[in-house]
């Protein structure tokens, strides 16, 4: 298991030991003590580097014998030697040593974004879902819609009176939001469900399709308050981009923030469901759902504080 400690990671661990499985954890040496202590009992945790084959022939595998290997491993800047490092390079890696160690399976979490290639971090995940079909062994690769954490950020600053931001008219872009814990079971679920393997997997939450400003309007709703929107242009996105991409010729740290912009722009303009080749419009209808647990029921835990938005590098706002 790769990916672990990350919320997804370990609502996937968990799901996994409800089923039965025996679960081999690989973790970053350098990761905090809290991240192991975050997995539920029964897991084995090895510590090593993803990046170096020699670790994880080493510390990783150990010469032991493997049925499959599920990932949520990415990168955590979506910046293209990030993108490059770990979303391919890291998993080429793995796949290497995982087939070495005798395994027939693998279990992907990739991201439907990656229907509209256009950044980074999309082209080195598409590359490696490309080399993992070529190789041989049965594959799932799971293609989730927005989470539940990356559409959490604005709660906080709703509750403080601030207003809610949307691109747009809030009506640019549309999701099926899903939760941790309905991913983590789906993930799971491949390793023993034959329907989902060898094959690209989009999938979303239960309901329907929601915009920005039905969220927007949504948590306020729950708050009791009047609905205060602020609509925000994606034109000042542009110039943000125009001004870092220049900027960052002689400041490479700048061309960094310029990609994270336009990682910001694409998210504010594209929306998280499937891709109909044909029109080249996104599709509620053929996106398909899975789970129980809705972004709204989400965003009631967080008010009445039975839940906390670990939000990490999935901030928007």
């Amino acid at each position: 298991m790769l990916g672990a400690t990350g919320t997804i990671g370990r609502a996937t661990v968990r799901s996994l030991l409800a089923r039965g499985h025996e679960v081999v954890c690989f973790m970053r040496s350098r990761a905090a003590p809290d991240d192991s202590a975050s997995l539920p009992a029964g897991v084995t945790v090895r510590t090593g580097d993803v990046t170096d084959p020699l670790s994880l022939a080493r510390d990783g595998f150990r010469g032991e014998r493997f049925d499959a290997v599920v990932s949520c491993m990415a990168s955590r800047t979506g910046v293209p030697r990030d993108a490059q490092a770990i979303d391919y390079q890291a998993h080429v890696n793995v796949l290497d040593g995982a087939r070495n160690a005798g395994i027939t399976q693998f279990v992907l979490l990739s991201a439907i974004c990656v229907q509209k290639p256009l950044l980074a971090f999309q082209q080195a995940k598409l590359a490696f879902e490309a080399r993992l079909i070529e190789q041989g062994v049965t594959y799932s690769i799971v293609r989730p819609t927005a989470f539940f954490k990356s559409l959490s950020g604005q709660v906080a600053r709703v509750q403080q009176g601030r207003p809610y931001l949307v691109f747009g008219d809030g009506r640019l872009t549309a999701c099926k939001p899903i939760s941790d814990n309905d991913l983590g079971d789906y993930l799971a679920g491949c390793l023993d469900d034959e329907r989902r393997w060898n094959r690209v997997l989009p999938i979303g939450g239960p309901g329907p399709a929601i915009t920005p400003i039905e969220q927007g309007e949504h948590l306020f709703a729950l708050l009791g308050r009047k609905p205060n929107i602020r609509r925000v242009p994606v034109a000042l996105l542009d110039g943000i981009i125009a001004g870092l991409s220049i900027s960052g010729r002689i400041a490479p740290s700048l061309a960094d923030k310029a990609e994270l912009a336009r990682i910001g722009r694409y998210y504010a303009t594209e929306s998280m469901l499937v891709l109909n080749p044909a029109t080249g419009r996104y599709d509620a209808d053929a996106t398909p759902s899975t789970g129980s647990e809705t972004l709204f029921d989400y965003y009631a835990q967080l008010i009445r504080g039975e839940a906390e938005a670990e939000r990490g590098d999935h901030a928007v706002f």
